[in-house]
């Protein structure tokens, strides 16, 4: 992509993104600390987090716009405010593995990705309980750190740990349940860390070996996505559809045909 002035390159828009990125997590860490020494304030443990969630968001937006003034935000929590055509869209979930974020467990990060014209461009997740980073650019390759990322190297399904994901709909969750029995025979092991951007990085490093979820929205997956795809993962949907809502699949190349014909069997992209 050729730099001019409505729109930086991608190595300039993941600059801004890391730094803003840190900055939440940061605030995002420390609201949680807060929230343990003063939880009878709030009307219930949920409570926490929903505050934290809004003030990591609002944080990002207000930095973003003060940064980039003319760009469109897409965010879990406030919603979308489009980006004109040709400008940026940055796409915020302020504390993706809420549930982890509530009981302490460290899986719980910022992402945030930079998009052009629907196309993500740059993104950043960061764990903020550790402080591990993955970052990536369009074309620019995927990125934990100094060391470049390539998924796994397995090439056999029933040798594979598969990731995944369950929604908070009962009658979601049990057709979810289905197809986990399903396919729980057909890899080596299912692992579910609860939190989508995590699971992806863990795929582009090969932490585990494939991943897959239903219902994910465009915070879940913008950043995490172009990570696993630039680490040389195929990540799209099911029969040929963009990755989404329906089905988000992140294999590399030897695993994705198995994983994908596995899934299309199980009807994993059906059900509520």
């Amino acid at each position: 992509m050729a730099e001019n002035a409505e729109v930086p390159a991608p190595e300039k828009l993941l600059a801004i993104a890391v730094r803003i990125a840190r900055e939440a997590a940061e605030t995002a860490r420390r609201m949680r600390a807060e929230a343990i020494t003063d939880v009878q304030t709030k009307s219930t443990d949920t409570d926490v987090v929903t505050a934290a969630d809004k003030a990591v968001e609002r944080e990002v937006v207000e930095a973003l716009r003060r940064e980039r003034p003319g760009d469109g935000v897409l965010g879990e929590e406030y919603g979308d405010s489009p980006a004109p055509a040709g400008r940026v869209r940055w796409i915020l979930d302020p504390i993706d593995g809420t549930v982890n974020y509530l009981y302490g467990l460290p899986q719980y990060a910022v992402s945030l990705a930079a998009e052009v014209d629907g196309e993500v461009v740059a993104g950043v997740v960061r764990n903020a309980a550790t402080g591990d980073e993955w970052t990536a650019t369009l074309g620019g390759g995927a990125w934990r750190g100094e060391r470049r990322l390539s998924g796994s190297v397995r090439t056999d399904l029933d040798q594979a740990l598969a990731a995944t994901g369950f929604g908070y709909d009962p009658a979601r969750r049990a057709h979810q349940a289905a197809v986990l029995a399903g396919l729980i025979t057909r890899v080596r092991d299912i692992r579910r860390f609860g939190a989508a951007s995590l699971d992806l990085c863990a795929a582009a490093e090969g932490s585990v070996d494939v991943y897959f979820e239903k219902g994910l929205q465009p915070w879940d997956h913008a950043a995490g996505g172009l990570i696993a795809t630039e680490a040389g993962l195929r990540v799209s949907g099911l029969d040929g559809r963009a990755p989404g809502v329906d089905m988000l699949v992140a294999a590399p190349p030897a695993l994705f045909p198995a994983l994908h014909d596995a899934l299309v069997e199980l009807d994993a992209a059906g059900g509520p």
